[in-house]
């Protein structure tokens, strides 16, 4: 999934895989393909603007049939703070909801009948910590939708993919063909064995 201005269909025959929208608060960019699902972040990561995110989802609200997931306010960095906030915004948001996991996630239960996906977000050594691939099979065995946030790199792009993931998003594979032709040659070099 990609927040772009770019065209998601060059987009997609550059990373070699189907490509849908993300779309902000931040870039309150419009749906680009009538008719095809898309999702909602909500910005926390840079800075959540709750005016402009409520604003967001009113906007988009004729097409929320479409929407695979709305990523409900979160804390960056601290699994306890986002229970908090989710807590309070869980019923604001008339979507399917994704909720983010963040450090220390291991520490408390997920909301799981309460929410249509996870996302995975929190710091690097979280992402890529041995708890986020519990967390995407049990994700994966209660059949929820798992998002994975920043990733950038064909290595995380790579090892994501590997283990199941429905989708995955990064501010650079938004912005720089360079980046998305970087993922597209090595998912398609042929490999050593």
């Amino acid at each position: 999934m990609l927040d772009t201005s770019g065209s998601l269909e060059t987009a997609a025959s550059e990373l070699g895989c189907e490509v849908e929208q993300l779309i902000t608060p931040l870039t309150c960019r419009r749906i680009q393909a009538p008719g095809k699902h898309f999702a909602v972040d909500n910005g926390a990561f840079s800075q959540l603007e709750i005016k402009g995110f409520l604003s967001l989802l009113k906007r988009l609200e004729p097409e929320k049939h479409l929407c695979r997931w709305v990523a409900v306010p979160d804390i960056v960095g601290s699994a306890r703070r986002t229970l908090e906030v989710w807590s309070r915004w869980k019923d604001r948001i008339n979507y399917p909801l994704a909720f983010v996991c963040q450090d220390g996630q291991e520490n408390f239960d997920l909301p799981w009948d309460e929410c249509s996906a996870i996302f995975i977000g929190g710091t690097t050594e979280f992402k890529m910590s041995t708890h986020v691939v519990h967390l995407i099979k049990t994700a994966k065995a209660l059949e929820k939708w798992i998002h994975v946030g920043r990733v950038n790199t064909p290595g995380r792009f790579e090892y994501f993919e590997e283990l199941g993931v429905d989708s995955l998003d990064g501010t650079g594979l938004g912005r720089y063909t360079h980046m998305r032709k970087a993922i597209y040659e090595e998912r398609n070099q042929p490999k050593l064995l």
